[in-house]
């Protein structure tokens, strides 16, 4: 597990002030304001954030030092992190993106099928990308009827696969008709 994790990411600025739009990955989003001070990728430069709003989907939040829309302009891109022991526990099965990331996935038989290269929530739930092996990608929703066991420390998930995914067929040998 990663010491730091990333909380968000500003992405893009709000009036002439200074104010930044944050794209959050913390459960809600205006709670990235909890964590203030933020640092960024490299942990060179902490950032004082103040949410103040939030808009279509966005945080709206100031920068303490950052006082117009060039200032803050050049903070586009910025990824925000904190230490891993400021954030709240989490629960059994409640998991860290960044803990599932290159994860091994593997299938109920133990057969290794890939590694978990992100986590995407599209609006109907988490789903798990898989770079399989030897090429490929497969998206599995991270329920746990596709994803029935996620171990962690042992850096491995099993995954269910969809049938079409497997190569197996719906039992008309494959072709059409």
């Amino acid at each position: 597990m990663t010491p730091r994790v990333c909380v968000g990411v500003i992405v893009g600025v709000h009036g002439v002030k200074g104010a930044v739009k944050v794209k959050s990955f913390t459960e809600v989003a205006a709670d990235i304001g909890r964590y203030s001070p933020v640092e960024d990728e490299t942990g060179g430069r902490k950032l004082r954030l103040k949410v103040t709003g939030e808009a279509k989907g966005l945080v709206i939040a100031t920068l303490e030092g950052v006082g117009d829309r060039n200032a803050a302009e050049a903070l586009k891109g910025t990824k925000l992190w904190v230490a891993r022991e400021r954030l709240p526990r989490t629960e059994e099965d409640e998991f860290l993106y960044t803990d599932l990331i290159g994860l091994a996935a593997e299938g109920l038989d133990g057969r290794k099928l890939g590694t978990v290269v992100a986590v995407h929530d599209f609006g109907a739930g988490d789903m798990l990308d898989i770079a399989l092996l030897p090429k490929g990608s497969l998206m599995v929703p991270f329920t746990k009827a596709a994803v029935p066991e996620v171990d962690v420390p042992g850096g491995r998930v099993v995954v269910i696969p969809p049938l079409c995914a497997t190569g197996e067929e719906d039992g008309n040998g494959g072709g059409e008709g």
